[in-house]
């Protein structure tokens, strides 16, 4: 939990420490998501931070930009965290502080570069999941076998596996959309069995005087008791409960696996296997889709599975398609 910017020593107009509080308030109304609301409120801070404390409304187009150039030269951020932070400060002058600013929009863009995304081959992620085990090889190997990124597939509950048709349904993923995806044939009984483990620990919960879990859009609220409904249960909960900082009376909930336990185990698991390259579980992502293509499947077909909005984005898992440098013969090799 966020400590609290102390009001006595702002500069400016009264009560300003209640703006972090107003910015969360009005990202929930706008049902952006959770970690959106954190990485928004922390840039808010470090900005008022950098600047001594002094009110956001006093503050300029040069303090904004002396924020930005701080944290590339000073902090060397990447481009896209530093676009990330502009977009947090870009809204928070426009919704909360309501000041029409068009100066802000013109405040430095950092170019991010075009890079190509970090492949395995399937040799690599044979060795890869096989220095994995339990829940976390199936996690890995679910983010192989479907595309899913990997909150998609820490978020997904029990309800959303249909076993019969080999599909899994994602629900709100990048952009809000739903989209279907496959479930692999050689996941069928490791998500039984984790399914079973996860039912079991929802009965112990149940009979612990718990058993809830977190419900999007207020639907604890239009279907009592739905928070309990087995279906609702995340497919890979956590070991401990814990309380969910977006009620203003936090409950016990059973949450999610964090995604910091998985990058951790893919990590090592990578570490074991031998592997040089930096592997993260979204590198399974890219995988998925360039083994795909390279399969020969449609890749309109590969761009639904993914999820993405437009076809160029799939495209640039082709340059795996291409051998030596766009299918091109060194004359090295005609020597």
């Amino acid at each position: 939990m966020e400590a609290p910017v102390p009001e006595a020593e702002f500069v400016g107009p009264p009560r300003p420490a209640k703006l972090l509080t107003q910015l969360r308030a009005h990202l929930r109304t706008r049902h952006y998501s959770i970690r959106t609301e954190q990485v928004y409120v922390d840039w808010v801070r470090r900005f008022i931070q950098f600047h001594g404390l002094r009110h956001p409304s006093e503050l300029g187009p040069a303090e904004v930009g002396a924020f930005l150039s701080h944290l590339a030269v000073e902090r060397h951020v990447a481009a896209s965290t530093q676009n990330q932070a502009k977009s947090a400060l870009l809204y928070f002058y426009k919704n909360v502080l309501e000041l029409n600013l068009p100066w802000l929009d013109e405040v430095v863009q950092a170019k991010a570069p075009r890079r190509l995304p970090l492949v395995l081959t399937e040799r690599e992620v044979r060795a890869l999941l096989e220095a994995m085990h339990g829940p976390m090889w199936l996690i890995a190997s679910l983010l192989y076998g479907t595309g899913m990124r990997l909150l998609e597939c820490l978020r997904l509950r029990v309800k959303d596996i249909e076993f019969n048709r080999r599909e899994i349904i994602v629900r709100e993923g990048k952009g809000h959309k739903d989209r279907v995806t496959v479930l692999p044939d050689n996941l069928v009984q490791p998500m039984r069995d984790q399914l079973s483990r996860t039912q079991a620990l929802h009965r112990k919960d149940l009979s612990e005087g718990f058993g809830q879990v977190y419900l999007p859009n207020a639907l604890a609220v239009k279907f009592p008791h739905s928070d309990r409904a087995w279906g609702w249960q995340y497919a890979f909960p956590a070991a401990s409960r814990s309380r969910d900082p977006r009620e203003d009376v936090p409950r016990e909930h059973r949450h999610h696996v964090l995604p910091e336990s998985v990058q951790r185990a893919v990590r090592e698991a990578a570490r074991r296997s031998g592997c040089v390259k930096p592997v993260t579980p979204h590198v399974l992502r890219h995988s998925f889709a360039t083994h795909l293509l390279h399969a020969g499947y449609d890749i309109r077909t590969v761009q639904e599975l993914l999820g993405h909005a437009d076809v160029s984005t799939t495209m640039i898992y082709t340059h795996v398609l291409n051998r030596g440098g766009r299918g091109i013969r060194s004359p090295l090799d005609a020597l």
